[in-house]
């Protein structure tokens, strides 16, 4: 498996222990976020992390930012992204089982080391449960590629 990763300034210091976290369970971690305190635009590694993962060269992101928000948004505007912000780790299981998230966001100021790695691992855990939410995740794409929902029309 293959992860990459993004962060802005805020970040830094929990992104490097996430990516531990992520290596020490067997996966591949591409980074693109920064690696100093140095002011950084949220967006570029939203973005970067974003295409990565909608094109398939890796098979999920992890986002961290200082409220895992404005990250997240740079990350949904790319076609095929969906990115959810979480903070504690139920929320993180069922963006996978209910909405099949692709990408997993939290905040560097929001939470610690140990609830950013019990996030990431409820994720990566979780499975897509499919069924009736097959149908709701199908709506999300309609209106990404239409701009509309003939559902709610």
């Amino acid at each position: 498996m293959k992860i990459a990763i993004g962060n802005d300034h805020a970040a830094v210091e929990l992104k490097w222990a996430v990516k531990e976290h992520l290596e020490s369970r067997g996966i591949e971690v591409v980074n693109v976020g920064t690696d100093t305190a140095d002011s950084f635009p949220y967006a570029v590694s939203g973005f970067k992390v974003g295409k990565l993962v909608a094109s398939g060269e890796v098979d999920g992101g992890v986002l961290i930012c200082g409220t895992g928000v404005g990250i997240s948004l740079a990350a949904n505007k790319v076609k095929g992204v969906r990115a959810c912000v979480c903070s504690e780790p139920v929320t993180a299981a069922l963006t996978k089982r209910h909405n099949n998230a692709n990408i997993i966001a939290f905040g560097a100021r929001i939470v610690g080391v140990e609830t950013a790695k019990a996030i990431v691992d409820a994720w990566l855990d979780a499975r897509f449960e499919g069924g009736r939410h097959e149908a709701r995740v199908a709506m999300l794409t309609e209106i990404e590629e239409t701009g509309g929902l003939k559902a709610a029309e």
